[in-house]
């Protein structure tokens, strides 16, 4: 049966990428209120009484927001590292002890008939991660939220049917924008967010590692435009002879709106 990936929201704002592999109905975060979920996962045919479970990548509350409503209400897993685990127990409310669900990042695990990959990425959380999914026939691959790419995750990931890369913002709008000099420092530093440039060089990288499709992934309102997130990435694979749409696929996940439906 196919592998789909649909994203119902990519920005500060909060995160959720739904999974499913037909049987097993996967979130990816929760970083919306339960009733914004609901409402995103109806908008794609979805009941939510389907779910199957939630996988958390890191504790921050854009993706943390709608965990704990969620499975209460549909009695759903919750899948996360201790240390994730233990910097979010206290901000989504009571979970049920048997709906706790530790993954040890070093290790794949099963959920149903899905492998699931996690890997370590660099982010000022507590234990953050990205997430292979494989199925019989696709892999879909998780990584957002991270400072740097390194060759580790750049092999993790490749041969991903899509790979959901951050490109969170254009370095010269960071710079003279009205972020505190804090906050910029963190946003460039290893473990702050992904640019267009970065992005863009990584996906050179893993076009060489027979990734077929990128989804552009939490962009920033401040820093960053659709249009120019995709326009840097163009040129620097044009600059590295490789051509959108003969060398890769590359699209856009929204901030704040249902993406396509990704089906492999």
């Amino acid at each position: 049966m196919a592998m789909t990936f649909c994203s119902l929201a990519s920005g500060s704002s909060g995160n959720c990428h739904l999974i499913s592999d037909g049987k097993e109905h996967l979130l990816v975060d929760a970083g919306l209120s339960g009733k914004q979920i609901e409402s995103r996962l109806k908008d794609i045919g979805m009941n939510p009484k389907d779910l199957t479970g939630i996988l958390v990548s890191h504790e921050h509350r854009d993706h943390i927001l709608g965990v704990g409503i969620l499975s209460r209400r549909y009695n759903l897993p919750v899948y996360a590292n201790e240390g994730t685990w233990k910097g979010m127990a206290d901000k989504v409310g009571k979970v049920k002890e048997e709906h706790i669900c530790f993954f040890d990042q070093t290790r794949d695990f099963k959920i149903g008939k899905l492998t699931v990959s996690p890997f370590s990425i660099s982010h000022d959380a507590k234990d953050p991660v990205g997430f292979c999914f494989q199925g019989s026939n696709a892999k879909i691959s998780i990584a957002t939220d991270l400072g740097h790419i390194d060759e580790e995750i750049l092999n993790k990931v490749g041969n991903s049917d899509l790979v959901v890369l951050e490109s969170n913002h254009d370095v010269e709008m960071l710079k003279i924008g009205q972020y505190p000099y804090a906050l910029k420092r963190r946003v460039l530093s290893d473990v702050g967010h992904l640019s267009n440039d970065a992005a863009g060089d990584a996906i050179v990288d893993l076009v060489k590692r027979n990734v077929k499709a990128i989804l552009l992934a939490h962009l920033s309102k401040e820093n960053n435009f659709p249009e120019l997130a995709m326009i840097t990435v163009k040129n620097i694979l044009q600059s590295n002879e490789m051509i959108i749409g003969r060398d890769i696929e590359v699209s856009l996940a929204e901030r704040n709106r249902v993406s396509m439906i990704y089906q492999y």
